[in-house]
């Protein structure tokens, strides 16, 4: 039996846009300049008070990232209906989860740097409620890359990290992975680059979902 755990923002989902705009509306309402797409895109897949404190170029999170994380999680639900964003799904992920949660040897789990209740928002909007097997958000565990959401993940499932998978978008998805002593395969649709992605430990790089399906079968069976 095999575990796969699926980063969300970036490699399921297509979230950047929503992302952002509660990431610029925040800092715009404590007084501060703009931050940019890049810049937002940069920090996905942190946990929020880490990423807002990246995003202050500060090293630590200080009161002022704690009360801008508290703002951010008051005006996302509202910025996300009074917008009508959504977080559509990459193309080829629905039928990448289909066919693998149709496998008798595999596991899917879910490692985000989102709250427990943005996960169950995506999971619900997309019918993904049953999909994973496991997961672990910020609310569960330090930010990546610790490899505590893989360690955990594979503890609860019963599953050797040698037996797992991740795959992820982001730098810290990889280096979680390799942490952990699991593999790592980068998305190359995401926010991070594909050099960055290899650079950070990726075993392969999947330009499209189907990737991720043949090497899985050729270099994980």
């Amino acid at each position: 039996m095999k575990l796969v755990l699926f980063d969300c923002d970036g490699t399921l989902v297509d979230s950047a846009s929503l992302i952002h705009a509660v990431m610029a509306r925040t800092f715009e309402d404590f007084g501060l300049a703009r931050v940019s797409l890049d810049a937002t895109k940069s920090i996905i897949g942190l946990t929020l008070d880490i990423a807002i404190a990246r995003l202050l170029n500060q090293p630590h999170v200080d009161d002022r990232a704690l009360a801008m994380t508290s703002h951010y999680k008051k005006i996302y639900g509202g910025m996300r209906e009074e917008m009508k964003f959504g977080e559509p799904l990459f193309p080829g992920i629905a039928v990448l989860l289909e066919t693998l949660s149709a496998r008798d040897d595999l596991l899917l789990g879910a490692v985000t740097g989102k709250s427990r209740r943005g996960l169950e928002q995506i999971c619900t909007s997309h019918g993904y409620e049953k999909t994973f097997f496991v997961s672990r958000t910020a609310d569960d565990c330090p930010s990546k890359p610790h490899p505590a959401m893989v360690t955990e993940c594979c503890a609860e499932a019963g599953i050797d990290a040698r037996d797992t998978i991740v795959v992820g978008d982001a730098i810290y998805d990889m280096q979680m992975a390799k942490s952990a002593g699991a593999a790592a395969i980068g998305v190359a649709w995401g926010y991070a680059t594909v050099p960055e992605l290899v650079e950070a430990g990726a075993d392969h790089i999947a330009r499209t979902a189907d990737d991720i399906l043949e090497w899985m079968d050729t270099h994980h069976a």
